[in-house]
């Protein structure tokens, strides 16, 4: 199973990157969020159970670098920050700045991934929880981010007075609003999904009691 999770990650970045994705980006909001939630809630978790507890595993090396709540904050600065509208247009406009983009959003995504995954892994209620809080603080801020881009009235991504999705400011507004829908759907509810499953896998097989001190 974990090689299957692994080798399927791996398949989903070849397609996302190497499909017709990064040249519709260049012209289409809904397709860059399409590109940005494959990587960080299909890709990442796909490979992290896939190296997870296994000898490819870095949190076992790692363990200060792999904390969820840090992962989680490290996500949040890196989401929010691509989607700022100077960084976003330096992104859309390919070259080094997408290539960027696109790695930090992988390296996050992974990092929290392999940090949630890894500490519930623990088999221990607290790992579990901190696991499941890094999942669900993401859940929320994506869920956010997602909610400001759909219901915005006007285009958020502007150059030279200019939507950079396209003249018509009907028709950009349109494709934000998808975009956002997209974050909704894929990045509130995969983490969400993810971090009530940590806490139920324990739920259902919590560990074993220690026993007493003779």
């Amino acid at each position: 199973m974990r090689r299957a999770a692994l080798l399927t990650g791996l398949i989903v970045l070849l397609i996302v990157w190497g499909g017709p994705l990064p040249a519709l980006a260049a012209q289409s909001f809904a397709a860059h969020m399409t590109m940005h939630m494959a990587v960080v809630a299909f890709a990442a978790p796909l490979i992290a159970v896939g190296v997870v507890e296994t000898r490819l595993d870095p949190s076992r090396r790692l363990p200060w670098l792999f904390a969820p709540l840090l992962a989680a904050m490290l996500e949040f600065a890196i989401v929010w920050g691509w989607h700022m509208p100077a960084l976003h247009g330096a992104a859309r406009a390919g070259g080094p700045q997408f290539v960027a983009e696109q790695a930090s959003f992988l390296l996050v995504g992974l990092l929290l991934w392999i940090s949630c995954l890894g500490r519930a892994s623990a088999g221990t209620m607290a790992g579990a929880l901190v696991g499941t809080m890094g999942l669900l603080l993401t859940s929320m801020h994506m869920t956010l981010l997602g909610a400001l881009l759909a219901f915005a009235g006007r285009p958020l991504y502007v150059e030279n007075g200019v939507p950079i999705c396209g003249a018509d400011p009907a028709t950009a507004v349109a494709d934000q609003q998808l975009g956002g829908v997209i974050m909704l759907l894929a990045g509130g509810l995969v983490y969400l999904a993810g971090g009530l499953g940590l806490m139920a896998r324990v739920v259902a097989d919590p560990p074993p009691a220690r026993e007493p001190a003779s």
